[in-house]
Order: C-alpha cells, then sequence, then structure tokens
C-alpha cells in the first residue's frame, strides 16, 4: 500500500487559481490526453482523503454522478472543522484533527491497494509532515496561475525526494517523486 498525492499544478506551482476554482485547468489543450491514465490509476486505490476546500469545489462543480462513476463505493475521509454536505450515494467520512489515526483507518479500507491524497496541498503537507506520504504525482500544465493553492506548502528537501518517473501527456508533464 502506497500513500500518494496524485494531482495537477500549474507551471508555477499552484493546484488551484486565488479564487480555488480548476477551471484553468479543463482549458488546457489536450486535456484529455493527461487524464487518460486516471482510470489506471483508479484500479489500484482503496481509500481517498481530500480536505474541505477540494471537496466544496467538487460538490459545487460536479454532479453526484460524477463521484459514482469516477470514484465508486471507495471510502472518502474528508478532511474539515465545519458541517459539509454530503454527496448522496458517495462512502464519506468527514474527519479533523491529526492524520495519523484518519491513515490508520485509510490503511485498512484499503487493504492491499493505495490512498489517494486527493487535495489540497496542505492536506497533503500534513501527510508529509507525518512521514505517511509515500510519493508525489503531479501533472505540470502548460499554464501560470501568479497565486492561488500552492502545489505542497512544505519545505521538503531532495535528500527526502527521488525522481521516479517522468511522462509526456499530451501537453503536460507528469512527474512522480518518492519520498523517504
Amino acid at each position: 500500500m502506497t500513500t500518494q498525492y496524485y494531482t495537477a499544478s500549474s507551471l508555477d506551482g499552484y493546484i488551484a487559481d486565488p479564487e480555488n476554482s480548476l477551471s484553468w485547468l479543463f482549458a488546457v489543450p489536450d486535456a484529455d490526453a493527461a487524464t487518460d491514465d486516471i482510470g489506471t490509476f483508479l484500479d489500484g486505490v482503496g481509500a481517498i482523503a481530500m480536505g474541505a476546500t477540494t471537496y466544496e469545489w467538487m460538490t459545487a462543480n460536479e454532479s453526484p454522478a460524477y463521484w459514482r462513476d469516477n470514484y465508486g463505493d471507495r471510502p472518502c475521509w474528508v478532511f474539515t472543522h465545519r458541517e459539509l454536505p454530503a454527496v448522496p450515494g458517495a462512502n464519506l467520512r468527514f474527519v479533523s484533527g491529526d492524520v495519523e489515526p484518519v491513515h490508520e483507518l485509510m490503511a485498512e479500507a484499503a487493504g492491499e491497494r493505495n490512498i489517494w491524497i486527493v487535495g489540497g496541498g496542505e492536506l497533503a503537507g500534513r501527510f508529509a509532515d507525518a512521514d505517511l506520504l509515500d510519493e508525489v504525482i503531479v501533472g505540470i500544465t502548460p499554464v501560470t496561475l501568479g497565486g492561488g493553492a500552492p502545489l505542497l506548502p512544505r519545505r521538503i528537501l531532495a535528500d527526502r525526494m527521488r525522481l521516479a518517473e517522468v511522462a509526456r501527456m499530451g501537453q503536460f508533464a507528469q512527474l512522480t517523486y518518492r519520498l523517504s
């Protein structure tokens, strides 16, 4: 089982614009080429974690059918400090606090499959701080945003990260780093 932060980022290191929107991502030519591997990636995912801002963007911009079609019945832990509406039919758990005890529950639920940290960067950073993040997989887009939500708002030096893979997907460059 591997805990993976799989996301897309602007060339200047942001995963959402200053309004927490991802619309810039879907406007990239050949964006479909970058998502061709998502099905394969999701086949290996047994549990999901996301932050409240990511969850709110998804519920505001995607239908419950999108959730069901893409995430199925995979359990998803949403880290939040406030009440959020549940996606009908989704296997959700709203949590707050430290990531360590939640990671244990996620690992149990995932079994031999992986844990996907969807976003945001702060949540992925909390997993990295607790030495619970094994991989960062980021699709770099040909877009600069000049500000917004940072990819990973932590100082993680090269002694902890090793480049494992590089792939071209249309206009995206996908980088996979393994953390130690």
